[in-house]
C-alpha cells in the first residue's frame, strides 16, 4: 500500500484496556460517495497519497489502517446534559478508529460519527444526516479559518440509508464522517471513573492525558499532578472560551461529554454564527433558557470544569484543584483581548497594563456592536488591520456608521493599534467587498438545493471562499493550522 513517509500511526488509547472503551464493528452502509475530502489535513498526517479505493476502504468501511488500531473502539463516558447528569451515555454513533502523529509529532485521533451502532446507542440507529455531516463541515471550515482552536473534518460520505428524525423532515439521506481532533478524551471519562467510584481508574487515565497532551503538568507529583493538569486544561479552555467569542460563535450544546482536555472545540450540532451582536443568541432550539446562550458559554465551560475538578478529587488534593479552578476567570479575562484583537488583525498592547487598556477597548467595542447592531463578520472583514484597512472601511457599504459618534471610539482604537501583517491585505480575499459568513440563513440556502435537486455547487463555491479567508487571516496555529 502506497502510504506516505509522513504516515506514522501511534495507537495508544487502546493499551488502556477494556474499561475505557469496547470493541464495535462499523454500519455495512449501502452506498458509498464521497462528499468531502480534506486533502490539506490529509497530507498532514500521511494519509494525502491515497487512491479513491482506499479512501473508501478506511473512512466508509474503516477497515483499519496499517499498524494501527486494529478495531474500533466506542469510547465509555458519562456527562452532565443541560445540567442534569446522564450515566447511560459514552460513543453512541461514533468511535475512535485510529491514531497516529502529525508532521509536528503531536498524538492525533481519527473518530467517527454516525458509522453505527454501539452499546451506548441506546435507542437511536448511530447514524448521521447528511444536513448534519454538511453542517460539521461547514462548522470546522469556518472556525479554522476564524482562528478558533478547532477539530478538523476529514471525510465525508454519503451512505445510501434514508433516516428519520423528528427535528427535521424525514425521510432524510445518511452519511458518516470521520474527524481529526487532538483528543477524545472528554471530561465525561472522567466523570464516569469517578461516578463508579474508580479512582485507579481516574488515575490511569489522568496519566495517559498528562503524558499524551499536557506533559508540563507532569513536573508535579504526587495528588499536585491532578491540579496541574485542571489547570492546563483550564488555561486552554479559557482560551477556547473567548476564540468562540471572537468568532461570534455559539456552539449550543457545552455538556460535559461534549468538552475535551485539550480545549479543542468539537461535535457540532446546533450550532449558529451571530449575526449582530446578541448576548442571548442561542442555537438551539431546545436550548429554552439560554443556558448555552453567546453570553454564558464562557460560564458553561467553568461550570464544566468544575465537574472535571470533582471527578479529578478522587486522586488530587481538593484545595489544589480548588486553586487551579480559581485561575480559571483570569484566565479568561486576558484571553478575550487577545482573542479579539487576534481576529482584527491588531497587536496586543504590551505589559499587564495593557490587558486592562486592551480588556477595555473589547468592551467600548460589544457595546457599540450591541448599539448599532452591525453585521459581525462584516465589521472584522472591514476593519482587519485596523488603520491598514481604513480605507477599505472608508469605502464599505457601512462607512457612514463607522463614521458615526457612536463608533467614534473604537475607530479611534481601532486606528491606534498597530496591525500585525499588514501584507495580508494584498490578499484577494480583501478585495472583495463583503466577507463569508455562515449565519443559519446562509447554511439553510446551502443546503435547500442538495435537498431539492442534489445540487452542490453553492456549497462547494463556499468551502473555496472559506478557505480563500482562511489563507487572507492567517489566523491558523502555527504552520499546519492548528
Amino acid at each position: 500500500m502506497p502510504f506516505d513517509p509522513a504516515y506514522k500511526p501511534d495507537p495508544r488509547f487502546a493499551a488502556l484496556g477494556p474499561d475505557f472503551a469496547d470493541p464495535v464493528e462499523p454500519a455495512d452502509f449501502p452506498k458509498a460517495e464521497l462528499r468531502f475530502w480534506n486533502q490539506r489535513w490529509a497530507q498532514e498526517v500521511g494519509l494525502g497519497e491515497l487512491t479513491e479505493a482506499e479512501r473508501q476502504s478506511h473512512f466508509h468501511h474503516f477497515e483499519p489502517l496499517p499498524d494501527n488500531q486494529p478495531r474500533p473502539l466506542a469510547v465509555r463516558y458519562h456527562g452532565h446534559q443541560f445540567r442534569t447528569y446522564n450515566p447511560e451515555i459514552g460513543d453512541g454513533r461514533g468511535f475512535l478508529f485510529a491514531q497516529l502523529r502529525d508532521s509536528r509529532g503531536r498524538l492525533l485521533d481519527l473518530g467517527t460519527k454516525g458509522s453505527g451502532q454501539t452499546p451506548y446507542s441506546r435507542s437511536g440507529d448511530g447514524r448521521l444526516t447528511l444536513k448534519g455531516a454538511v453542517r460539521e463541515v461547514l462548522a470546522s471550515e469556518m472556525l479554522e479559518a476564524l482562528g478558533v482552536y478547532t477539530s478538523k473534518t476529514l471525510a465525508v460520505y454519503e451512505t445510501g440509508e434514508q433516516l428519520h428524525r423528528g427535528d427535521e423532515p424525514s425521510p432524510t439521506r445518511s452519511a458518516v464522517m470521520t474527524r481529526l481532533s487532538h483528543s477524545h478524551v472528554r471530561f465525561g471519562m472522567f466523570q464516569r471513573h469517578a461516578y463508579f467510584d474508580r479512582p485507579d481508574l481516574v488515575e490511569t487515565l489522568l496519566e495517559y492525558a498528562i503524558e499524551t497532551y499536557h506533559p508540563e503538568a507532569g513536573r508535579a507529583s504526587g495528588p499536585d499532578r491532578a491540579s496541574a493538569f485542571l489547570r492546563a486544561v483550564c488555561e486552554k479552555s479559557a482560551a477556547l472560551a473567548a476564540q468562540w467569542m471572537a468568532a461570534g460563535f455559539v456552539h449550543g450544546v457545552l455538556n460535559t461529554d461534549n468538552l475535551v482536555v485539550t480545549g479543542e472545540s468539537f461535535d457540532y450540532g446546533p450550532w449558529r454564527f451571530l449575526p449582530s451582536f446578541e448576548p442571548g443568541f442561542t442555537a438551539a432550539y431546545f436550548d429554552q433558557t439560554g443556558l448555552y446562550a453567546y453570553a454564558r458559554q464562557p460560564e458553561s465551560v467553568f461550570w464544566a470544569l468544575q465537574q472535571l475538578a470533582g471527578a479529578l478529587s478522587l486522586v488530587g488534593d481538593r484545595d489544589g484543584l480548588v486553586e487551579a479552578l480559581s485561575a480559571y476567570p483570569d484566565m479568561y479575562k486576558r484571553e478575550v483581548p487577545r482573542a479579539f484583537l487576534r481576529r482584527l488583525g491588531l497587536a496586543e498592547t504590551p505589559g499587564e497594563a495593557g490587558v486592562e487598556a486592551d480588556g477595555a477597548f473589547v468592551s467600548g467595542f460589544l457595546n457599540a456592536m450591541r448599539e448599532m447592531q452591525l453585521p459581525w463578520e462584516q465589521v472584522f472583514f472591514d476593519w482587519f488591520g485596523g488603520a491598514a484597512s481604513q480605507a477599505r472601511a472608508d469605502a464599505s457599504a457601512h462607512a457612514d456608521q463607522y463614521r458615526s459618534p457612536a463608533f467614534a471610539p473604537v475607530r479611534e482604537g481601532l486606528l491606534s493599534r498597530e496591525p500585525v501583517c499588514p501584507e495580508r491585505l494584498e490578499h484577494a480575499y480583501f478585495r472583495r467587498a463583503n466577507p463569508v459568513h455562515l449565519t443559519i440563513e446562509a447554511v439553510e440556502a446551502l443546503w435547500a438545493p442538495i435537498h431539492e435537486d442534489d445540487d452542490w455547487s453553492a456549497y462547494r463555491q463556499t468551502l473555496e471562499d472559506i478557505a480563500e479567508a482562511r489563507e487572507g487571516y492567517g489566523l491558523g496555529e502555527g504552520r499546519s493550522g492548528f
